[in-house]
């Protein structure tokens, strides 16, 4: 079926997005699964494929959906073993900037967006806290003046944002709010995301999969020059440790987005290795995937020292540096995990 379109009224055709979640995950993760699932894949088997550890200094942005990637590559990035591709777009003409909206919808294609939470009328932080999240857009009447957004990130939402207020979200300066130290900050600038998947994904096989497994355990044990894997880590950490030290807050506030990418990805990576060793009747598979998803949630101990702590980072960083080993315990037995049960495959 085609999009709905009138003169003034764009819609997607068939069902309203679905609302893809996952608790671990942030609303980037969020986003492309809806868009993965409105074209057939399965989010999970696209998201979860990949995991690497990358830390890119100085790139760290204040916004709930950062992610790093080389070269600009999101999608790549988000899903390495895949055809996902990711452009970032503004309107380009500001008299008409629902022009690319239309068109994208004209198409039956979801538009995702760049947004402040504090005008957007169905987030908690509405009119009380600035914060750089994404939503998903799948309808605009502009006789009514309303714009149809989804949002799986709870409390969850799927409904009509009138037209001024979601213009006053996209369109954000996104101000520093001493409220969200991590997603403020960082002018909103009425960037839309286009997510497109190529090829269709194969079907999982064990296959298939152990020789993704084994293309991204050797991403943790290789030595290059970039901050990745395990060498990366401990790179990262021993920067961020010396930053606390010598009282960079700025370390602390960066550290919460960049873990939310890094755990968002361990915690997808794990549920579909466990739900692999499930189908399969593999328990040792199963098994593994605990283990990466130990490395996610050792993520949240890391995350909200640093949060706690951004105020006092000297105080704070002997927890951090507490914190970053029982990370790094988690990521090596995780990657052992990983290698075994790549070799069983």
């Amino acid at each position: 079926m085609a999009a709905e379109a009138t003169a003034r009224t764009y819609t997607i055709a068939g069902p309203e997005p679905e609302l893809w979640y996952r608790d671990l995950i942030s609303c980037l993760q969020a986003t492309f699964g809806s868009q993965l699932a409105r074209e057939g894949a399965d989010p999970l088997a696209v998201l979860g494929a990949g995991w690497q550890f990358l830390h890119l200094p100085g790139d760290v942005r204040p916004e709930e959906f950062y992610y790093p990637c080389l070269d600009g590559e999101l999608g790549k990035a988000l899903a390495p073993h895949h055809d996902l591709r990711a452009r970032w777009w503004q309107p380009a003409d500001e008299d008409d900037v629902w022009r690319e909206v239309r068109e994208h919808l004209a198409e039956d294609r979801l538009v995702i967006a760049a947004v402040d939470n504090f005008h957007l009328p169905f987030r908690p932080a509405y009119g009380d806290v600035h914060a750089a999240h994404l939503v998903v857009i799948y309808g605009l009447d502009e006789t009514r003046g309303v714009v149809h957004v989804s949002d799986a990130m709870p409390p969850a939402f799927r409904g009509a944002v009138p037209i001024e207020e979601f213009l006053r979200s996209w369109g954000s300066a996104n101000p520093t709010d001493v409220q969200d130290a991590f997603f403020s900050d960082s002018k909103i600038g009425r960037r839309c995301l286009d997510v497109r998947l190529g090829t269709r994904p194969a079907p999982l096989t064990p296959e298939l999969l152990g020789g993704y497994l084994r293309t991204n355990t050797e991403g943790f044990t290789a030595e290059t020059s970039a901050r990745t894997g395990l060498a990366g880590y401990d790179a990262f950490v021993a920067e961020l440790i010396q930053r606390c030290q010598a009282g960079d807050a700025g370390a602390l506030r960066e550290l919460y987005p960049f873990g939310w990418a890094m755990q968002a990805q361990a915690s997808l990576h794990g549920e579909l290795l466990r739900r692999c060793g499930h189908d399969w009747d593999d328990p040792v598979l199963a098994a593994t995937g605990r283990a990466v998803e130990s490395v996610a949630h050792a993520w949240t101990g890391l995350r909200f020292t640093g949060a706690h702590g951004h105020g006092d980072p000297r105080a704070a960083a002997p927890d951090i540096a507490h914190h970053a080993t029982l990370l790094r315990a988690a990521y090596v037995r995780a990657v052992d995990a990983v290698i075994a049960a790549a070799a069983r495959l």
